[in-house]
Protein backbone atom coordinates (compact mmCIF):
# COMPACT_ATOMS: atom_id res chain seq x y z
CA UNK A 1 0.00 0.00 0.00
CA UNK A 2 1.33 3.42 -1.05
CA UNK A 3 0.60 6.57 0.54
CA UNK A 4 2.42 10.11 -0.55
CA UNK A 5 3.15 12.03 2.38
CA UNK A 6 3.99 16.01 1.99
CA UNK A 7 6.77 16.53 3.93
CA UNK A 8 6.90 20.30 5.02
CA UNK A 9 10.51 22.19 4.95
CA UNK A 10 10.59 22.35 8.72
CA UNK A 11 10.77 18.70 8.59
CA UNK A 12 12.86 17.63 5.27
CA UNK A 13 16.15 17.30 7.30
CA UNK A 14 14.57 13.64 8.45
CA UNK A 15 13.91 12.93 4.92
CA UNK A 16 17.30 13.99 3.34
CA UNK A 17 14.99 17.42 1.62
CA UNK A 18 12.42 15.12 -0.16
CA UNK A 19 9.36 17.05 -0.22
CA UNK A 20 7.19 14.00 -0.67
CA UNK A 21 8.36 10.39 0.66
CA UNK A 22 5.93 6.82 0.63
CA UNK A 23 4.78 5.14 3.64
CA UNK A 24 2.31 2.54 4.24
CA UNK A 25 -0.11 1.73 6.93
CA UNK A 26 -3.82 0.97 7.82
CA UNK A 27 -4.04 3.85 10.30
CA UNK A 28 -2.35 7.68 10.69
CA UNK A 29 -0.23 5.89 13.58
CA UNK A 30 1.22 3.09 11.35
CA UNK A 31 2.04 5.34 8.93
CA UNK A 32 3.57 7.33 11.31
CA UNK A 33 5.68 4.15 12.95
CA UNK A 34 6.40 2.97 9.15
CA UNK A 35 7.68 6.55 7.76
CA UNK A 36 10.17 6.81 11.17
CA UNK A 37 11.34 3.50 10.54
CA UNK A 38 13.03 4.81 7.61
CA UNK A 39 13.41 8.57 8.40
CA UNK A 40 14.29 8.24 12.07
CA UNK A 41 12.77 10.90 14.39
CA UNK A 42 10.01 12.15 12.12
CA UNK A 43 7.50 10.54 14.20
CA UNK A 44 8.91 12.67 17.70
CA UNK A 45 8.66 15.70 15.59
CA UNK A 46 4.87 14.65 15.21
CA UNK A 47 3.50 13.19 17.85
CA UNK A 48 3.94 13.55 21.76
CA UNK A 49 5.19 11.17 24.44
CA UNK A 50 1.37 10.54 25.70
CA UNK A 51 1.22 9.45 21.87
CA UNK A 52 -0.96 12.15 20.22
CA UNK A 53 -0.41 14.35 18.00
CA UNK A 54 1.36 17.97 18.62
CA UNK A 55 -1.31 20.37 18.88
CA UNK A 56 0.89 22.95 16.66
CA UNK A 57 0.46 20.28 13.86
CA UNK A 58 -1.55 20.35 11.39
CA UNK A 59 -2.33 16.97 9.21
CA UNK A 60 -4.47 16.01 6.47
CA UNK A 61 -6.09 13.26 5.07
CA UNK A 62 -7.01 14.34 1.30
CA UNK A 63 -7.20 17.28 2.60
CA UNK A 64 -9.74 16.49 5.74
CA UNK A 65 -8.37 17.59 9.12
CA UNK A 66 -7.20 14.17 11.00
CA UNK A 67 -8.99 15.88 14.02
CA UNK A 68 -12.82 14.92 12.69
CA UNK A 69 -11.46 11.69 10.96
CA UNK A 70 -10.24 10.18 14.08
CA UNK A 71 -6.57 11.67 14.14
CA UNK A 72 -3.86 9.10 15.07
CA UNK A 73 -6.69 6.13 14.50
CA UNK A 74 -7.79 8.06 11.32
CA UNK A 75 -8.29 5.03 8.49
CA UNK A 76 -5.71 5.51 5.28
CA UNK A 77 -6.36 3.26 2.15
CA UNK A 78 -3.62 2.81 -0.93
CA UNK A 79 -3.44 5.92 -2.73
CA UNK A 80 -3.90 8.29 -0.11
CA UNK A 81 -2.13 11.91 0.23
CA UNK A 82 -1.41 12.93 3.77
CA UNK A 83 0.02 16.47 4.04
CA UNK A 84 1.74 17.71 7.37
CA UNK A 85 1.57 21.75 8.78
CA UNK A 86 2.89 22.45 11.20
CA UNK A 87 1.60 26.07 12.64
CA UNK A 88 3.60 29.04 12.15
CA UNK A 89 4.42 29.48 15.76
CA UNK A 90 4.07 27.37 18.88
CA UNK A 91 5.55 24.65 19.89
CA UNK A 92 8.91 23.42 18.96
CA UNK A 93 8.47 24.74 15.61
CA UNK A 94 7.48 27.93 16.51
CA UNK A 95 10.78 28.87 17.91
CA UNK A 96 12.20 30.27 14.98
CA UNK A 97 9.24 31.72 14.12
CA UNK A 98 8.64 33.26 17.32
CA UNK A 99 11.87 34.82 17.24
CA UNK A 100 11.39 36.18 13.58
CA UNK A 101 8.63 37.67 14.63
CA UNK A 102 10.07 39.15 17.85
CA UNK A 103 12.71 40.94 16.26
CA UNK A 104 10.04 42.08 13.54
CA UNK A 105 7.91 43.51 16.37
CA UNK A 106 10.63 45.03 17.74
CA UNK A 107 11.92 46.86 14.91
CA UNK A 108 7.99 47.83 13.54
CA UNK A 109 8.13 49.40 17.18
CA UNK A 110 11.39 51.44 16.57
CA UNK A 111 10.52 52.59 13.99
CA UNK A 112 6.93 53.52 15.02
CA UNK A 113 8.82 55.07 17.75
CA UNK A 114 11.29 57.12 15.44
CA UNK A 115 8.25 58.05 13.67
CA UNK A 116 6.40 59.31 16.56
CA UNK A 117 9.74 61.57 18.02
CA UNK A 118 10.13 63.11 14.03
CA UNK A 119 6.24 63.76 13.69
CA UNK A 120 6.59 65.99 17.39
CA UNK A 121 9.61 67.63 16.20
CA UNK A 122 8.03 68.60 13.22
CA UNK A 123 5.02 69.69 15.28
CA UNK A 124 7.64 71.77 17.69
CA UNK A 125 9.25 73.50 14.68
CA UNK A 126 5.81 74.54 13.38
CA UNK A 127 4.06 75.76 16.65
CA UNK A 128 8.00 77.55 17.36
CA UNK A 129 7.43 79.82 14.36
Amino acid sequence: MAIEVRIPTILRSYTGGAKVVEGSGDTLTDLLADLDSRHAGLRGRLVTEAGALHRFVNVYVNDEDVRFLGALDAKLSDGDSITILPAVAGGAFGFAAAAAISQHSAAAVRQQSATAVARDSRRGAVAAR
